[in-house]
């Protein structure tokens, strides 16, 4: 009544009647306007309330945009109608107040709100859009794999080309359109991942070079499938060639070479990326062998970056018979732990055998019989058959000085990963020029020979230093 008494309309009064729902829910109703001091309203009357209608100044709580809907008006002097008294005025056929749009606006917002949750479930959901805001993932040289290609270069992911099979789930070698021979590593439904820890390993791995770390190719994360796509590595694990499975000896020289490489693949994580990386599960088969022998250090599923909070937990993970001691009682995790793991290693390569085997552990055996009257003829009793007289094995002695030194018990009586690799290349230098035997016989307490302010463990180049994020970490692993 007061926008029509503003402009000096003459509106008696206003009524309000046959409110319904129609088939759009859309909710009408008809409003009659009556007319004061006569009898109906001339034609400006009429189109000046049609005016104030359509600005709209009846608003209403919880409601809107209105519409009208104008019938025809009948009586005007013109039309001499004979109706008397109440006239319907500018008959708008009713404001509409859209339930429809109120109705089609709650459900927008719960579908933006399944959308936002499909993107967190979807670890690429924003992939785009990240990189152009500059933030991670950065996918550096990896690609994203379809299920259908993978599918298809594994021939549907049969047994003749699985080559290996774990906790995880099982690798598969395969063809990628590109031609890339490729080792295909497929998580079986139990063991699946967090989407976004997923993504984690998969930034991780992504900005990993060095040629003594395993490459990452690319991922698939489609139809419920996750897997990981490397580089294919020809030649299996350390852990089968030791046992003899992949039917290659390894004679003194070509362990010690595997040895360093394995050592320097590990201090890249440590020493030249930024933040450094804790692998958490060194261990030998999880370091490769190329068509060189060239030894690649894999898997990646329980690496953190050193520093972070969460390296301190309450929960074990890790491969019994490689963990640290010392994380089991400080529940801390730290790079001395990854070098009590490849102690660990550097006595298989020695003894060809398992960490753990009929109760027995390695470490307890080695210094056990190294201990026997401080003789090496100890040592033989647990040495590796296949290596022959440990009187032809140049650098032997100071090789299990070494590893004894990397599994102390504790941290700080342990070398640094790189005073390991510098270690090792002093060993080889020994057994070129000692192939008639090692004149040491004795096992001091400590490394000898280690300027670790001075080394550089790296010919080759290396790239990417930059922030790493924390990947996934898997369960205790047997």
């Amino acid at each position: 009544m007061s926008a029509f008494q503003s402009i000096q309309l003459p509106v008696d009064s206003i009524s309000l009647s046959n409110a319904t729902l129609d088939e759009y829910n859309y909710l009408q109703y008809r409003l009659h306007i009556f007319p004061s001091s006569q009898d109906y309203f001339n034609r400006s009357s009429v189109a000046s309330i049609g005016t104030v209608i359509n600005r709209q100044l009846f608003p209403l709580p919880f409601y809107g945009p209105l519409f009208f809907l104008d019938e025809n008006y009948c009586c005007f002097p013109e039309n001499k109608s004979s109706n008397s008294g109440i006239v319907i005025g500018s008959v708008v056929g009713g404001f509409v107040i859209l339930l429809l749009i109120a109705s089609a606006v709650t459900y927008g917002i719960y579908q933006k709100r399944q959308a936002t949750k499909a993107k967190q479930n979807t670890p690429f959901g924003k992939t785009k859009c990240m990189y152009e805001a500059g933030d991670v993932p950065q996918l550096k040289e990896a690609r994203r794999c379809s299920f259908e290609e993978l599918r298809r270069c594994t021939d549907n992911f049969s047994e003749d080309n699985m080559i290996g099979s774990g906790g995880y789930g099982k690798v598969y070698k395969g063809t990628l359109d590109t031609g890339h021979v490729v080792a295909i590593k497929r998580a079986q439904q139990g063991s699946l991942q967090g989407a976004q820890q997923f993504k984690n390993e998969i930034e991780f791995l992504s900005r990993i070079h060095h040629k003594n770390v395993v490459a990452l190719v690319g991922f698939c994360y489609e139809q419920g499938e996750q897997m990981l796509v490397y580089e294919y590595i020809s030649n299996g694990t350390l852990r089968d060639n030791l046992t003899g499975e992949a039917r290659i000896k390894l004679d003194w020289m070509k362990r010690l070479k595997i040895a360093l490489d394995s050592a320097k693949g590990v201090t890249y994580l440590h020493e030249l990326v930024d933040p450094p990386i804790l692998h958490r599960d060194i261990k030998s088969s999880n370091i490769l062998l190329d068509d060189h022998l060239t030894a690649k250090v894999a898997d990646f599923g329980l690496s953190k970056l050193l520093g972070d909070d969460s390296n301190i937990s309450t929960q074990i993970k890790g491969t019994l018979g490689y963990m640290d001691p010392e994380y089991f009682e400080t529940r801390r995790v730290t790079e001395k732990s990854d070098v009590y793991s490849f102690g660990v290693v550097l006595l298989e390569l020695v003894t060809a055998r398992s960490p753990i085997k009929n109760g027995k552990y390695i470490v307890i055996e080695v210094q056990d019989a190294v201990d026997k009257s401080r003789h090496p003829n100890g040592l033989y009793t647990v040495l590796d058959p296949t290596l022959g007289s440990f009187q032809t094995l140049g650098g032997l002695t100071k090789f299990v000085d070494l590893a004894l030194s990397c599994v102390e018990k504790l941290g700080v009586d342990r070398p640094k990963m790189g005073e390991v690799v510098r270690e090792i290349e002093n060993i080889i230098d020994l057994a070129v020029l000692n192939t008639s035997g090692d004149s040491s016989l004795t096992f001091s307490s400590q490394i000898t020979g280690i300027v670790g302010d001075l080394y550089h463990p790296y010919g080759d180049s290396v790239s990417d230093a930059s922030s790493l994020t924390v990947p996934f970490e898997t369960e205790l692993r047997r």
